[in-house]
């Protein structure tokens, strides 16, 4: 496959490269796993096949090969149009598309994330066992450009077609449960309860390594700052601005500042597709589903 259009910032992600932390490497991987893992289930690979990762306006891919060479596409995640040749094709179910041809993954209408599977998947030098872009360690292939040619695996399996996808919305406004702990302590009393109760929303500043916030400070009640310790993913920590800072998928795996709550995993793939300006709220509990 030929990258014919890069887009803002397109990566090849998987399902991350875990088990590594103790080495001071990210999990990385994809940030909308359940997105991902449809594309790859409907264009008949294992869920750890390396899809294409976009972020806003998409990415244009020409199909190389022998000129009787069919390529299997799938896009799922943020919807967007979809184009091969200039001709409308489908978002959320395979697309087949012949040698020569260019696949055209459009800006997304809402959301931030979409993500492009290919049959047989994206067949990238695999790093500590994973095919993930990690963009903080700069572990794994690069972002791509214009040019630049990727190869494509065997397939493993025949693409499928659905009917419906359970596929959520991107957000309108973002929930995010926080589970309390494990710096609570170096809070002020009532911290919790007012960032629950405050309204805040989503800074142009996110990125893969942390989704950022703006609204109210989290106050402190100690200064100063804490010996390294290890991060989880969701970690919600709180910078000197008192700003809550959620950890995604390329998070450091160790910080000087404050980790007031975190996020369950389940939530946050909303995170990874709210866009800049998008209301957000803190509900605080102590189940961590």
């Amino acid at each position: 496959m030929e990258v014919v259009r890069a887009g803002a910032l397109t990566t090849v992600q998987d399902l991350g490269r875990p088990g590594h932390a103790h080495l001071g490497v990210p999990h990385s991987g994809a940030l909308d796993l359940p997105a991902h893992r449809l594309a790859n289930r409907l264009a008949g690979n294992a869920p750890a096949a390396a899809t294409l990762e976009t972020t806003v306006d998409g990415v244009a891919l020409r199909a190389t090969g022998p000129v009787s060479a069919v390529v299997t596409f799938v896009v799922t995640g943020a919807p967007c149009p979809v184009r091969v040749d200039g001709r409308p094709a489908a978002w959320g179910a395979p697309v087949r598309v012949p040698a020569g041809s260019v696949l055209e993954v459009g800006p997304a209408r809402s959301g931030v994330r979409s993500y492009v599977a290919v049959r047989g998947g994206f067949d990238v030098p695999a790093v500590l066992g994973s095919r993930s872009a990690d963009l903080l360690s700069g572990l794994g292939p690069e972002p791509l450009r214009a040019g630049r040619v990727l190869a494509v695996g065997p397939p493993v399996g025949p693409a499928l077609a659905a009917d419906v996808l359970p596929v959520p919305a991107p957000p309108s406004e973002v929930v995010l449960p926080l589970v309390p702990g494990p710096r609570a302590d170096w809070f002020e009393a009532g911290a919790l309860g007012a960032l629950a109760g405050a309204r805040y929303v989503v800074s142009p500043a996110s990125n893969r390594i942390g989704l950022r916030t703006q609204g109210p400070a989290v106050r402190r009640a100690r200064g100063g700052e804490l010996p390294s310790e290890g991060m989880v993913l969701g970690a919600v920590q709180v910078p000197p601005d008192g700003l809550p800072v959620v950890f995604l998928a390329d998070h450091p795996v160790t910080g000087g500042y404050p980790v007031i709550g975190v996020v369950p995993a389940g939530s946050l793939p909303a995170a990874a597709q709210a866009r800049p300006g998008t209301p957000l709220r803190f509900a605080v509990t102590t189940r961590y589903e």
